[in-house]
């Protein structure tokens, strides 16, 4: 692959987020206006960028083992990451109240607004597929794991089943539910599911430079030493991991660089919103976003050029 792909690729994101920043100079942005924003990108762009994808690949017997290899190593990646960063924080701040935040901001990536359009854009509609299923192991440990440690109890109920059963994941399963009974919907389907999925990455990216905007000084001065753990770990210790463990399983090339991309993802964009709702640190979600979201412009080109030289691309 060539490398110029994927330095068009992050320039691009990198231009769409300038123009969130931008947006939010020059438009007051409130919580109504940023919720607005997620609505859009979770319930209706991301739902269409899957099915378009899926749309766009022939699910044979042997991409549907393809499927649930990537989601298993999707958890167990994420798992690593959260443990990791768990083990740092204890080790170099054992009183620290925010444990479980620093764990999950080291795990959970932002593989969904950042992390599929990217694979479609280098990969195909292959990658974003696998992307897809990816992103979807995230969701489950974020419904389940993450719960879990900002409840501070290890009980599975079913307020947490329930919010595993969201738009995207079901557009996930009904999609893949098509694609196995070779099932086609009408052409005028498709080309919907293809014209709102091309939304997928600019409003994200329009999202996260909003985000950016919404940090103030203050905040960021009083929490700026807690983001390094969690920044370090997802921007340079996950992909690492995950290096180490494609060099030790025989996986399709295309999944090995689907993990790898994925692995690259600055922290989960919607952990404010997910800290908030279970009332632990949200700022210290935003804050680390914003963070590795910008570091990430750097080290997403730096590692991939890395592994094109390992000719892994």
């Amino acid at each position: 692959m060539e490398y110029s792909v994927v330095f068009e690729s992050i320039l691009l994101i990198g231009f769409m987020i300038l123009i969130g920043v931008l947006l939010a100079r020059i438009t007051p942005i409130n919580d109504s206006t940023r919720k607005t924003y997620t609505l859009i990108i979770v319930n209706v762009a991301m739902p269409c960028i899957i099915l378009s994808s899926i749309f766009k690949v022939d699910i044979s017997p042997s991409i549907l083992k393809n499927i649930g290899m990537v989601f298993g190593l999707s958890i167990i990646i994420c798992l690593i990451g959260i443990l990791l960063g768990w083990l740092l924080i204890t080790i170099f701040d054992k009183d620290s109240s925010i444990k479980p935040e620093i764990a999950l901001l080291s795990g959970l990536g932002n593989t969904g607004f950042i992390g599929i359009p990217l694979c479609a854009a280098i990969l195909g509609p292959k990658g974003a597929l696998y992307a897809a299923i990816f992103d979807a192991g995230v969701d489950l440990v974020i419904w389940t794991v993450g719960v879990m440690l900002l409840q501070k109890s290890m009980k599975f109920s079913f307020s947490t089943l329930k919010s595993m059963i969201n738009i995207p994941t079901i557009a996930i399963v009904c999609g893949l539910f098509f694609a196995f009974v070779n099932y086609r919907p009408p052409v005028i389907f498709i080309t919907l599911t293809n014209q709102l999925a091309a939304l997928a990455s600019p409003l994200a990216m329009f999202y996260i430079g909003i985000l950016i905007m919404s940090v103030n000084k203050a905040q960021f001065t009083a929490l700026k030493s807690k983001s390094i753990i969690p920044t370090l770990v997802k921007l340079l210790g996950l992909p690492v991991v995950v290096f180490i463990i494609i060099s030790f399983i025989t996986v399709d090339q295309v999944i090995a660089q689907t993990l790898l991309i994925q692995a690259t993802m600055p922290a989960l964009t919607l952990s404010s919103i997910l800290f908030s709702k279970y009332n632990a640190n949200d700022k210290l979600g935003a804050i680390v976003t914003v963070i590795s979201t910008i570091f990430s412009l750097l080290s997403i080109p730096l590692l991939l050029l890395i592994l094109v030289k390992l000719n892994y691309f």
